[in-house]
């Protein structure tokens, strides 16, 4: 008993950590639907263990009816599970979850097929799925992998990455966008919000074609610069200001002339 306490607890915390909108202990107890359902759970799973399975199961539909998540009471859930927003939330029999696995709204860990045995997912430690995600089958989806929203996922997923679409699919830079990112990063003088490599963000992606066109017209300008000193003219070739330098003394320079208007 002073486990299953210890592990309510640790379900409790792990909020603060998940969902900036959480403000005290209290609201999480009384309003989280994610949270009621991961307490119902770790009860039936005792008494399932214990060999009350008939109560396990009856417990899990009482957890289905009030919180609109269903988890299997022999499913295996690791510690710190946070399920964001609750409702539509399935998961079998014999899925496996890590520590700090985060699940939010509609999320399916599912089977295909009829036998029995292994024929749900394992997931592997902080892993996080998006909303309307369905994650089939015995698969493995390694620590740290992300699964996006609505994507479907039936193959394993090495852990560290981010997988979207139907059917799922592993999102990947080629090598010469890494060399590019470098060489525009040391072009512009700044790294483009910080944002990580892996993020399949939209505003990354317009920000890196931006830098990607003001490299190439780079190119092009020093290729123009050398074909016109191999004729003889007299050409320019002081070296472009940086970005951040441009932000620190052009920007202010508009300014300045704006306020003197």
């Amino acid at each position: 008993m002073i486990r299953l306490w210890q592990s309510w607890k640790e379900d409790v915390q792990c909020v603060f950590a998940r969902d900036p909108a959480a403000r005290s202990t209290l609201e999480i107890l009384l309003t989280y639907p994610g949270v009621h359902a991961v307490f119902w759970y770790r009860l039936a799973h005792r008494l399932w263990l214990y060999g009350f399975k008939l109560l396990a199961r009856w417990l899990s539909t009482v957890a289905r009816w009030l919180t609109g998540v269903e988890i299997h009471p022999a499913a295996k859930i690791g510690r710190r599970f946070f399920i964001d927003h609750g409702m539509g939330v399935v998961i079998g029999e014999t899925a496996e979850i890590g520590d700090d696995v985060t699940l939010y709204h509609g999320v399916t860990l599912g089977g295909t097929s009829w036998r029995e045995g292994k024929r749900h997912p394992t997931l592997g430690n902080g892993v996080i799925v998006g909303a309307g995600a369905k994650v089939l089958g015995p698969i493995y989806i390694g620590d740290e992998a992300r699964i996006g929203s609505n994507a479907v996922v039936v193959k394993n997923v090495p852990e560290g990455v981010t997988v979207v679409g139907i059917p799922g699919h592993v999102v990947q830079r080629k090598k010469i966008d890494e060399a590019k990112r470098a060489q525009a990063e040391t072009l512009l003088g700044f790294d483009a919000y910080g944002i990580g490599n892996d993020a399949p963000d939209p505003v990354e992606r317009a920000i890196h074609a931006l830098t990607d066109h003001v490299l190439a017209i780079d190119a092009q300008l020093k290729r123009t610069q050398q074909e016109l000193a191999r004729l003889g003219a007299s050409v320019d070739v002081t070296d472009l200001p940086s970005l951040d330098a441009c932000v620190l003394d052009g920007c202010e320079s508009e300014q300045s002339v704006m306020h003197n208007k």
